[in-house]
């Protein structure tokens, strides 16, 4: 490390031990105001301001909210008198109602130009002529325009604010338009949840001028250096849509960490983090018999009992029933489980034979009416096949794995889809907000998208596979075909493959590369993908270079701790064997199922009274699509670290 950049982490640092020390406060710019005549109001100087609110040295703009540093600040003394604190006051204009002017419409007249002519707003305007409200504004109209009088009283700048339900930073900065990182500044020791009727301080700006958030709505944090133009490719949305859902944007323009509404989106980057997990175990309330229907296409039919090597290579045979029983195990395991937790559970078991007329054939022959919930189809169209039948009885329905399944409105896809594992992780990279290169490397099966990658990151080239003379991959790369893509310094490689050689070539050549951040010169490289396969676990990829290349990717699932795991410990007691990602998936899912209905009235409601769980490998947080059913929200970040896969806590 050279000594400059040596010294610059020396300062930041010692930097944010001192920011933290300090209190802030926060000031809404008024039209005319300056930073210098701000700064003499809070007897601070100028340079304090600009280094919490850089944007204020391109133009400051009315309604923009500046944090003020009173930690710093120096008032006069006068005689006597001990230092003064900064007063916690602001000056607000009120209105007051002193009376109406009579008008009478004339020709192109309009509310806009009213509320112009008399400064007032077209609200006010309505407010006292309710008939508008109903009724456009026409020509010869008598109404009353409202006189005020405007005084200044000093208010609060803050005000306390009781934390509700559900609610994180996100959705408290958004009420009160501030940024995440401006309402941490408010409250220095503020935990990074936030539990129901916590109390925090918050920007006293009128009941009237909070926001709601609108859950028909998704709601997107702005990432540094975000323009527009970003924002377009990123989320499709152009300004004047983005203008239009935040009317705020049209004064105070673009703000690092500032929260955006946008239209409804499963896979924008949103807002994370402000969801608490919940331990179900410790809240259930429900012990009444919950009856489930489990769905799996056993295919006992096709099985060979007369003998068990018979029977063995039957199953080794057919996918589907290996498939099946592995799941099966876990669901008994869970069974057993919450049996001691004190529930009771009636589960029926039924072979879908993998077959769109065996479910109909068993939907007929059996009344589905008051189950609680049905688990499976494991396969795509006997689950279509279901949901849809089971969607006029309003019966819940869980998808195991699939994800390209229709999504009724009883349907919960509990396999978070590909689409939000890519967006997951390009969004993680685009938060590292250090300077960096980014570098695709890609075989021909990826080109569309390697060419989206290409088009979120800017970037100027993109690694291929040599070609042999047909024009066909032969799934490599040169060292100079990387080496000449690379920068020296910071790089992340997206490799884009489900090829297991090509994935060994490129990583073998990435960690000969690769430098210790220690090193001062050479490349220092970041591996991830969009999407994790099983071209890393194969045999022929070395973990040792994957753990070298700090490998990054999101999963729907993390790998779980052998030794301490309770689950895994009654597995192997009852099969003696381990349980593999399948029956972990069973046992997860069974016991997230009932335990909604054990602590929610139904699965629906238990959306919003456990937005969050989490068991041995998997986690669930259900969100409602606005014209469809619910789709699992939830997923990991993780990395290769020392030969071992770890949590990447963001």
């Amino acid at each position: 490390m050279n000594k400059k950049f040596l010294t610059l982490i020396v300062v930041l640092l010692f930097g944010l031990v001192s920011v933290n020390a300090q209190n802030y406060s926060t000031h809404q710019v008024k039209e005319g105001e300056s930073v210098e005549g701000i700064a003499k109001h809070y007897h601070v100087k100028s340079s304090d301001i600009y280094a919490l609110n850089p944007d204020a040295k391109k133009a400051l703009k009315p309604n923009t909210i500046l944090i003020i540093p009173i930690g710093k600040a120096n008032p006069p003394k006068t005689g006597t008198e001990t230092s003064t604190p900064v007063s916690s006051m602001k000056i607000e204009e009120v209105k007051e109602l002193q009376g109406f002017k009579k008008h009478k419409v004339k020709r192109k007249e309009t509310l806009y130009s009213l509320s112009k002519k008399y400064n007032v707003t077209i609200d006010e305007i309505k407010k006292y002529n309710t008939s508008l409200y109903a009724s456009n504004l026409r020509k010869g109209d008598k109404i009353q325009i409202p006189v005020f009088t405007v005084k200044e009283v000093e208010v609060e700048k803050h005000k306390t604010y009781k934390v509700l339900p559900k609610e994180g930073k996100w959705r408290i900065a958004y009420k009160f338009g501030i940024s995440i990182e401006e309402l941490e500044a408010l409250n220095p020791d503020m935990a990074e949840v936030l539990q129901a009727g916590q109390e925090i301080k918050v920007p006293n700006i009128g009941k009237e001028k909070e926001k709601v958030v609108d859950e028909k709505y998704s709601y997107y944090k702005v990432l540094p250096k975000e323009g527009f133009y970003r924002l377009k490719l990123k989320l499709g949305i152009e300004q004047d849509a983005l203008e239009t859902l935040n009317p705020e944007l049209k004064e105070g323009g673009l703000k690092a960490g500032m929260i955006l509404k946008i239209p409804f989106s499963e896979t924008a980057e949103l807002v994370q983090g402000e969801m608490t997990q919940v331990d179900l175990t410790k809240t259930i309330t429900d012990f009444n018999e919950k009856h489930i229907a489990l769905m799996l296409p056993f295919r006992l039919n096709q099985v060979d009992f007369d003998s068990i090597p018979d029977t063995k290579e039957s199953i080794e045979k057919d996918p589907y029933l290996d498939a099946s029983l592995d799941f099966y195990t876990g669901i008994l395991v869970a069974v057993d489980s919450l049996k001691q937790l004190g529930v009771s559970l009636k589960m029926d078991v039924y072979d879908t034979k993998r077959e769109t007329a065996a479910v109909t054939r068993i939907l007929n022959e059996n009344d589905f009416e008051n189950l609680d919930a049905v688990i499976g189809p494991l396969t795509t169209k006997p689950f279509d096949v279901v949901s849809k039948e089971l969607k006029m009885q309003n019966v819940p329905i869980v998808s195991p794995i699939g994800t390209n399944i229709k999504l009724y409105d009883n349907v919960f896809q509990s396999r978070p889809s590909d689409d939000l594992l890519k967006t997951r992780i390009i969004n993680f990279v685009k938060s590292d907000s250090l300077p960096k290169h980014i570098v695709i490397i890609a075989d021909t099966k990826h080109t569309t998208l390697a060419e989206e990658l290409k088009r979120e990151f800017n970037v100027t080239k993109i690694v291929y596979s040599r070609k042999n003379k047909k024009g066909k991959d032969e799934n490599y790369v040169l060292v100079d075909d990387i080496k000449n893509a690379l920068k020296p310094g910071r790089n992340y490689v997206f490799l884009e493959t489900q090829n297991e050689g090509y994935a060994s070539n490129v990583t073998s050549i990435l960690a000969s590369l690769s430098k210790k951040d220690s090193e001062k010169k050479g490349y220092k490289i970041t591996l991830t993908t969009t999407h994790f396969n099983r071209a890393f676990q194969g045999d022929e990829v070395d973990n040792s270079h994957l753990s070298k290349l700090n490998f990054h990717f999101v999963t729907p699932s993390k790998s779980y701790n052998d030794y301490y795991n309770s689950f895994v410990k009654r597995y192997k007691k009852r099969y003696n064997i381990t349980p593999n990602m399948r029956a972990v998936k069973g046992f997860d899912l069974m016991m997230d199922t009932v335990l909604r209905l054990t602590t929610s009235e139904n699965l629906f409601t238990s959306v919003n009274t456990a937005p969050l769980t989490a068991y041995t490998e998997n986690k669930f947080s259900y969100k409602k699509k606005l014209f469809g059913g619910y789709y699992n929200d939830a997923v990991y970040l993780v990395k290769y670290n020392n030969l071992n896969i770890v949590e990447v806590k963001q």
